[in-house]
């Protein structure tokens, strides 16, 4: 499991998915935001915890009758039940939302659980309930059939892909209102500290553009004069 700080939780609260994608490309990880999904429901805030992950495969009907579900060890049903407080869900739904990752019940019992939000490259069923959660849930599109009808759930907190992305068991998933990234655990404190400094620069950019600030020498910071202006800046503002 991830060894994921509580001052690292909170920095990745406050950052974009896209200052994080810059942090991560300067580090040469290019390839890091899952394609394809997007929230169920805006939250207004940001979904950070380590990934816990389901893998789905191809269904084959000797194998997923419905009467499977009455399995205690059916892999689904098992990785709501598991997945640790605090940890995201991410499901390698082979990025086929033909056929459900799962409906409102299993993901108001994983938020009940503590859950920290959960990720599909597939669909959810029952998709305007899961938008009316507490807990932030990324999808592909809303899908009705059960997954029976395509996926059978057969591993659980192993490597998996989501949306082209690698994600391992205790990599830092960060999911904005617009779309999710995956941080190498390892490098999650460094990039969290580095889209701090980042997004204060670029609040501040904000604020000289709105002014009438031209971007050239600005955005990206290429003059001296504005390195002065943003320590001014960050005095007054406290950041």
């Amino acid at each position: 499991m991830s060894d994921l700080t509580e001052a690292t939780r909170t920095k990745l609260t406050d950052v974009s998915v896209a200052t994080l994608a810059t942090a991560l490309y300067k580090r040469g990880l290019r390839n890091q935001v899952i394609q394809g999904v997007h929230p169920v429901a805006p939250k207004g805030r940001n979904m950070v915890g380590p990934a816990y992950t389901l893998r789905y495969m191809p269904a084959r009907e000797d194998r997923n009758e419905l009467s499977i579900f009455r399995n205690p060890d059916h892999p689904q049903r098992v990785a709501i039940e598991t997945c640790p407080e605090g940890h995201v869900l991410v499901m390698d739904s082979r990025k086929d939302a033909r056929a459900a990752s799962a409906g409102d019940i299993l993901i108001t019992r994983l938020m009940v659980r503590g859950g920290a939000g959960v990720v599909s490259d597939g669909g959810f069923r029952d998709a305007a309930t899961i938008g009316g959660l507490e807990i932030p849930a990324y999808h592909s599109r809303p899908s009705s059939p059960t997954n029976l009808v395509l996926h059978e759930a057969i591993d659980i907190n192993v490597p998996i892909g989501c949306g082209d992305v690698a994600v391992f068991p205790g990599d830092i998933v960060v999911g904005d209102d617009d779309c999710v990234i995956v941080i190498p655990a390892h490098m999650a404190e460094e990039v969290a500290d580095e889209a701090v400094e980042m997004t204060a620069y670029e609040d501040f950019v904000t604020e000289q553009v709105k002014g009438g600030e031209t971007i050239i020498g600005l955005y990206p910071r290429t003059k001296d004069e504005h390195l002065a202006s943003f320590e001014a800046w960050r005095a007054e503002n406290g950041r």
